[in-house]
């Protein structure tokens, strides 16, 4: 074989090699990367454990965060005891579903919008290289949950800033900033932007919440004088567990439903909101779909 012929069969196998991987690498760069911050550590699964477990189906990448260990949130054990318990139950709830869950060392019921704890929520959504951010809005009961929103409120524009947290590289382009929702009306109530169906992986989401043994069998339970309502069975709690967290989404949220699933609307079940925050970036209703890939063709 000559020179000339070796180099036209690697020039040949090369551009083979690039037809079939091409689409592959086309694929993965237009997967969508998802992280959300909770306060405890397992305010994401309630949040928005159906629509990481729509994702990770997809092969998308998602993670979840607890700025605080949870260490105070049990009727009968805390500190470093249940702060492991904590992790290792939010560890299992991330394996369940399949994606990542990592539980920060601030303390329950002590988080404060620190410039340390900025930081760190900065990190973590540049190191996800995130497409969406999720968090709590910064107005409810528990301080926790409000300082977890404005501390990634506070982080929004920052991820693109280099000489801010200069030890991470800066986001080259700023995600898509949403709020869980909620119930709260003051200062303005939450509003349902994107409202996604969750009925295919509602029982997903509920594998993810029956791994937080400590919270749903025993301290959510017992601060609402229902402890003794909790099936010992594991089988039959966690049918207990489906059962008392099924409830019909409010009726704000019907029309962004109807808006992008139509006439299907009328049969969606479980379902999940989201409201877009002013503070990232803002996408039209083309990104929309394309960042969430669950709605039907228009």
């Amino acid at each position: 074989m000559t020179a000339s012929n070796g180099g036209f069969l690697r020039l040949v196998w090369t551009l083979i090699l690039l037809f079939l991987f091409t689409p592959v690498l086309a694929q993965q760069d237009s997967l969508v990367r998802v992280i959300a911050f909770g306060a405890h550590p397992d305010d994401c699964d309630l949040s928005a454990g159906g629509l990481a477990a729509k994702y990770a189906t997809l092969g998308y990448k998602v993670k979840f965060v607890s700025l605080t260990n949870g260490d105070a949130g049990h009727q009968s054990q805390s500190g470093q005891t249940l702060a492991a318990r904590r992790r290792a139950e939010a560890k299992e709830a991330g394996r369940r579903i399949g994606i990542e869950y990592d539980v920060l060392d601030s303390h329950d019921g002590e988080l404060l919008p620190t410039l340390a704890v900025r930081q760190q929520v900065i990190r973590k959504i540049r190191e996800w290289q995130a497409d969406i951010v999720l968090a709590p809005r910064p107005n409810d009961y528990h301080p926790d949950h409000r300082y977890t929103g404005i501390l990634v409120q506070d982080a929004s524009y920052m991820v693109t800033v280099p000489d801010i947290v200069p030890d991470t590289p800066a986001l080259r382009k700023n995600p898509v900033f949403l709020y869980f929702s909620d119930r709260f009306t003051r200062p303005q109530p939450f509003r349902p932007d994107i409202v996604v169906s969750i009925d295919d992986v509602y029982g997903k989401k509920i594998d993810m919440l029956d791994a937080h043994v400590s919270q749903f069998y025993e301290w959510l339970p017992w601060h609402d004088g229902q402890l003794d309502q909790v099936p010992k069975d594991p089988a039959e709690r966690k049918k207990w567990l489906a059962s008392n967290r099924s409830k019909s989404e409010p009726p704000e949220w019907r029309e962004a439903l109807q808006k992008r699933y139509g006439s299907d609307a009328a049969h969606i079940v479980h379902a999940e909101a989201f409201e877009i925050t002013e503070y990232g970036r803002q996408p039209d209703e083309d990104e929309i779909r394309k960042l969430f890939p669950f709605f039907p063709a228009k």
